[in-house]
């Protein structure tokens, strides 16, 4: 009876989980195998869709291939992203936690923190363009203070602007993990550790880094899963000129090549929870959540 119930109660859940993620997925595995044409798609069970993603990738006696570099910006946009909302995300709920006392103000803080996501994505990047442009005001600023004499063309649609983007759209996801972790370590034990001689940095190593672990990795799972696949940051505040995955990916679906976008959208899954298997390593993620 016991295990009727649970099964009833689980049922919204699993059937969520079926709709959204489990049919669409192994509807993008299948159509990854079809053929195309400039008017229609093909149902077949064929391998050229991915053999052309990797065209020419395995021959060392040329250059890396397109897909390679592809690949290789868009870890170079979640290794930068990842590792500045990780300083951001950390530093900010540090000292929430442990220097901020009153709960309310805590929570006032962390209100703050959020108040970038009363926005949509699109409004917070085009919000950049008239600071970071070429007669912007960060460009105004140095001209007027003379520490250039030139306006500087990179601040805007560069990798700098993609990835100041990203680093303001996702730090809250490293925050709150994180925020989370600190909030169960139980205080006595950093009085133990300052009892017992410690300073305020390896208690930061030795015990608060640690204990944070989980915190830490949830919130790379949330940050580096939600870069790997973006399309719409890098279009906008690369001005349609730096490459990635998902950027690919949106190109051959506006142009319904259906099949080579599945294609290159499995290939990124995998590589993906690759990421994601070997983070939970670290962590039972299971008991964190």
């Amino acid at each position: 009876m016991n295990n009727r119930k649970s099964f009833f109660l689980a049922a919204p859940f699993y059937l969520v989980f079926l709709c959204f993620f489990l049919i669409p997925l192994i509807l993008t595995v299948i159509v990854s195998f079809w053929d195309y044409n400039e008017y229609s798609i093909i149902p077949d069970f064929i391998f050229e869709n991915y053999a052309y993603i990797f065209n020419n990738c395995f021959d060392y006696s040329k250059d890396v291939c397109v897909t390679f570099k592809t690949y290789l910006s868009t870890f170079y946009f979640c290794f930068l992203s990842w590792l500045f909302t990780l300083l951001a995300g950390f530093t900010i709920a540090y000292f929430l936690a442990f220097h901020v006392k009153s709960l309310g103000l805590q929570i006032t803080l962390f209100l703050i923190c959020t108040i970038p996501f009363w926005t949509s994505n699109v409004i917070r990047m085009v919000s950049w363009i008239p600071l970071l442009g070429r007669n912007g005001l960060f460009n105004s600023f140095l001209l007027s203070t003379g520490i250039i004499d030139d306006p500087q063309e990179w601040f805007l649609y560069s990798h700098f602007s993609v990835v100041l983007a990203f680093i303001h759209l996702y730090t809250l996801f490293m925050i709150v993990p994180i925020f989370n972790s600190m909030l169960r370590i139980d205080k006595s034990i950093i009085e133990a550790a300052y009892d017992a001689g410690a300073n305020g940095f390896q208690i930061l190593i030795n015990i608060i880094i640690p204990l944070c672990k989980p915190g830490i990795v949830i919130g790379s799972i949330f940050v580096i899963t939600v870069v790997m696949g973006d399309f719409i940051t890098i279009g906008i505040m690369g001005g349609q000129q730096l490459a990635s995955i998902g950027k690919i990916i949106q190109v051959e679906m506006s142009y319904l090549q259906l099949p080579a976008a599945a294609a290159n959208a499995v290939i990124l899954l995998i590589i993906t929870i690759f990421i994601i298997w070997i983070m939970t390593k670290f962590i039972d993620i299971r008991k964190e959540l």
